[in-house]
């Protein structure tokens, strides 16, 4: 039960004024938002309903998995590899100096970047592919992480701008919100980067690798694109009027990225921790669908209550868990 005062009496109209006065027209104003995916709540007397979702999420047991999920390689050894973890807050971060820059929402980015990849599988895309084939040949289904994120949003009866948000920050759908087209693009902007600098630090990619002219435009370092890259988002959506990167800087990015999956997220040097991470999903995936007795308790449709599981297991739990009944 919340307890009223001189500060929470006034919160909400002070932020309201605040907003009004300093907001661009383009964003979304904390109190209009379009109410909570599931069930309306009671307000938080000193928190923005955007506020209340952000701390939801960093509160939730999804949240607390993504630092045992790695982004390309496979439980690696060495403390300064990326995790969904750190993905997740360099993505928000980076998100809430475009959003103030620009004026919009900054909490509602910082929920939709907070909570984008909480549905994400163990092993990183490779896992996400091993859980959507295995899906589609048993149960005729299909997994994608920004709807299972999606899902676990609604399970937080977020509101429904950071839904929003979370589910179209990839595939072909379009944000509703400015502040989720934020996300969408420094999601980009943030992985292609320090993915990059983890491949050098695995020893997948030299610097002599890296195609020249999109690093001579870009920047030499991850911190140097990054710069460039978040100036060119800012400028060039200020002066569209939408949330857009230039076309040269844009175009470039896009290069850099397919260099990535070409080299390193699909490349032949990572197709044997590919082939472990679907080994080790498929044979979970196998023995929870020939025993479902094995699933935490729970409600719903048993494929859902399968890919719930799989879906919110870290790394090294998934390794673990397919020695054991391998061992069985």
């Amino acid at each position: 039960m919340e307890v009223a005062g001189r500060v929470a009496d006034t919160f909400a109209e002070r932020v309201r004024e605040v907003e009004e006065t300093t907001l661009s027209p383009h964003a979304v104003r904390s109190y209009e938002t379009r109410g909570r995916s599931r069930a309306e709540e009671d307000e938080c007397l000193l928190r923005t309903p955007f506020q209340r979702d952000r701390d939801r999420i960093v509160h939730s047991k999804p949240f607390r998995r993504l630092k045992g999920k790695t982004q390309v390689f496979i439980d690696p050894e060495g403390d300064h590899y990326r995790t969904r973890m750190t993905h997740t807050l360099e993505t928000t971060a980076i998100s809430r100096v475009v959003a103030r820059a620009l004026r919009l929402n900054e909490d509602l980015v910082e929920a939709i970047g907070l909570g984008h990849d909480t549905g994400h599988t163990p092993f990183g895309h490779a896992g996400e592919q091993a859980l959507d084939g295995a899906l589609r040949e048993r149960f005729g289904g299909a997994f994608r992480h920004n709807e299972q994120s999606f899902r676990i949003a609604r399970e937080l009866n977020l509101t429904h701008e950071v839904c929003d948000g979370i589910l179209t920050h990839t595939g072909e759908r379009e944000p509703a919100t400015y502040e989720g087209r934020i996300v969408r693009i420094v999601d980009r902007i943030a992985y292609v980067n320090h993915d990059i600098d983890d491949a050098l630090r695995y020893g997948l990619l030299a610097e002599e690798d890296l195609p020249t002219e999109e690093i001579a435009l870009l920047g030499t370092t991850g911190s140097n694109r990054i710069d460039t890259l978040v100036h060119d988002l800012v400028e060039a959506s200020d002066a569209a009027g939408e949330i857009v990167q230039g076309d040269e800087v844009g175009e470039a990015m896009l290069s850099l990225r397919a260099f990535m999956f070409e080299r390193v997220y699909l490349g032949p040097q990572v197709e044997p921790q590919h082939r472990e991470a679907e080994r080790v999903i498929r044979v979970i995936f196998d023995r929870l669908a020939d025993e479902p007795e094995r699933l935490p308790q729970g409600d719903g449709p048993e494929v859902d209550r399968i890919t719930d599981y799989i879906a919110g297991m870290t790394d090294r739990f998934a390794l673990a868990y397919a020695e054991d009944i391998t061992a069985q």
